[in-house]
């Protein structure tokens, strides 16, 4: 899906997205009808287990992009990959070769944090070279140690005044969609309904114009924090777990293998 049709959708219909961090992962994907899929630097704390997203690397996510874009190579899916914690704050010419390397990898666009002045001017070079660039504002996990922790957005009126201004200089900047996570949902109506480019909400309501989860928060991996948005639609640890005891328990019973599962001469 590229992005003249992801804005399309806009007037037709919620777009739908998920992340996704590995090869077996999309192919689950790919036999969805998913719209797009995000290569997050969220892997850092999901796959990985780290605290924050601040350790991932545009190497770390260019692995998993590669992995991902192989899953649904011949799928029309849309593939979008982070660029990380202080990739794109200095020169333009560093930050084209994390670009580089991520599009190399299989992205069809990249998402970063924030509106500041710098990052408008690299977001407008780059849309101006061919990358698209999905922005992203409220609570940006990359800033975590200046906003104060995992917390709603927006919710003063100054935070309020600065989130729907700074989703029109991402749009005039040159942005094709806006994420809008963790803000009160009036406030990503309103963002929603003044902007032309599509919003993509996580936390912030039902009135965006599509939803994104985390993979492992939409299939009930464990986890130690459990964010109000969330909804799990499986409960993937408490079936893993009840398969792994039925592997176990048919091992000591000399039930598995059966003689139709082992070679004979």
């Amino acid at each position: 899906m590229n992005i003249q049709e992801i804005r399309d959708l806009k007037t037709k219909r919620k777009s739908t997205w998920i992340t996704c961090y590995d090869y077996p992962s999309a192919l689950i994907a790919s036999k969805t009808n998913i719209d797009g899929v995000l290569i997050g630097d969220s892997l850092a704390m999901t796959v990985y287990g780290h605290d924050s997203t601040l350790t991932a690397t545009t190497q770390m996510i260019a692995q998993h992009t590669k992995a991902v874009a192989k899953g649904l190579k011949g799928y029309h899916k849309h593939i979008v990959a982070d660029l990380p914690f202080l990739t794109y704050q200095g020169s333009f010419d560093r930050l084209l070769k994390h670009v580089t390397l991520l599009m190399q990898s299989g992205a069809h666009s990249l998402k970063l944090e924030g509106a500041d002045e710098s990052i408008l001017k690299h977001i407008q070079k780059l849309t101006q070279n061919g990358v698209p660039i999905m922005g992203h504002l409220g609570l940006t996990p990359q800033s975590i140690h200046t906003i104060g922790g995992y917390k709603v957005q927006g919710k003063t009126q100054s935070q309020y005044i600065k989130i729907l201004n700074d989703a029109k200089k991402l749009e005039q900047a040159g942005c094709f969609c806006l994420v809008l996570e963790c803000v009160p949902d009036k406030l990503a109506n309103e963002i929603t309904n003044s902007l032309e480019i599509p919003t993509i909400g996580i936390g912030a309501g039902s009135g965006t114009d599509g939803q994104i989860l985390v993979w492992h928060d939409l299939l009930g991996y464990p986890s130690e924090h459990k964010p109000k948005f969330v909804r799990s639609f499986m409960n993937t640890q408490q079936e893993a777990t009840a398969a792994i005891e039925a592997y176990i328990n048919q091992i000591q019973n000399i039930q598995f293998p059966l003689p139709s599962e082992s070679y004979k001469i």
